[in-house]
């Protein structure tokens, strides 16, 4: 993915590099960050946040960890807040948690993980989360959700047991596989959660039509994985000109091209790109400034990327 879009952004299609150096002066240009809100709560967050696959998996030294350190400033610099990560992405909890207390900004975050087992029952998911907290250095996170429904009834009764206790503040599932979506529709419709995780990206749109309306009609927000595809987006637009009508929606870039298209999803409560480089967070970032796609202009970013 980081490599597609690398290309995408040196062939010029990308954000100026006179804007990508200076974001204070874009955050004052652009306005405040589009939020939404959370339907069980009526809390507020940032429609773009941070995903942590990949990038933060194999830290193994300082030099690794700080162009990460540099993102996660960002973030906090431009008002982002969600970071999502799960036990599964190797050093990426500790990571996150190693940068953020050495940066200060705990309380102003919206920290997100997993519970990632299978079937191994209620003590060792209890080992796990407990592990998630020592990991974010943090006594309380805001959403620990089931990974790619692991085991799910009893996870899902150990994280509303840490609700309960004050200890987790949202609770939910997630996918990022289309062969578990009866299964995910059949738990969003028996269990009342807090969020969902669903991967949905402009050429991958079966959640659209089935996973997230469903959020929407039973609560729950929804966190959008894999924005881009797993990177077949940004090599699809290789070499090509964003079209001249995204300007209609104040897009700048193929990654605000493709993130404006998610985000604007009525039920869609925020996206969490893998992002590990502080110029991708003020790229991205931009698709929750001005304007969004409203119906008709999401149908034409459909009908255009499954025309390139």
């Amino acid at each position: 993915m980081d490599l597609g879009r690398r290309a995408v952004i040196k062939a010029g299609v990308g954000l100026g590099m006179s804007l990508l150096l200076r974001p204070t002066e874009l955050l004052a240009q652009s306005g405040p960050l589009i939020q939404k809100k959370i339907p069980s709560s009526g809390e507020a967050i940032p429609i773009i946040g941070i995903g942590t696959a990949r990038r933060y998996e194999e830290v193994k030294s300082e030099v690794d960890k700080a162009p990460l350190r540099d993102t996660i400033r960002q973030l906090h610099a431009l008002g982002g807040k969600v970071i999502d990560s799960s036990p599964s992405y190797g050093t990426a909890e500790a990571v996150v948690g190693e940068l953020v207390e050495g940066l200060k900004i705990r309380d102003s975050l919206f920290l997100a993980t997993k519970v990632s087992l299978r079937n191994v029952g209620r003590e060792e998911g209890i080992k796990q989360i407990e592990e998630s907290f020592k990991k974010y250095r943090t006594k309380k996170l805001d959403l620990i959700a089931v990974h790619n429904l692991r085991d799910t009834d009893t996870q899902l009764r150990t994280l509303r047991e840490f609700k309960q206790a004050g200890r987790i503040r949202y609770v939910g599932i997630t996918t990022s596989f289309d062969n578990q979506y009866g299964e995910f529709e059949q738990t969003m419709k028996k269990e009342i959660l807090d969020f969902i995780q669903v991967d949905y990206a402009l050429d991958n749109r079966d959640a659209g039509k089935r996973i997230i309306p469903l959020a929407g009609d039973r609560g729950m927000a929804v966190m959008i994985n894999l924005p881009f595809g797993r990177g077949r987006l940004f090599n699809a637009v290789q070499g090509k000109k964003l079209p001249e009508w995204a300007s209609e929606f104040d897009c700048q870039s193929w990654a605000q091209f493709f993130l404006k298209y998610i985000v604007s999803h009525p039920a869609v409560t925020c996206a969490v790109p893998g992002m590990a480089q502080a110029k991708y967070v003020v790229d991205n970032l931009g698709a929750a400034r001005g304007r969004l796609p409203d119906a008709a202009m999401r149908r034409g970013m459909e009908q255009f990327i499954d025309s390139v």
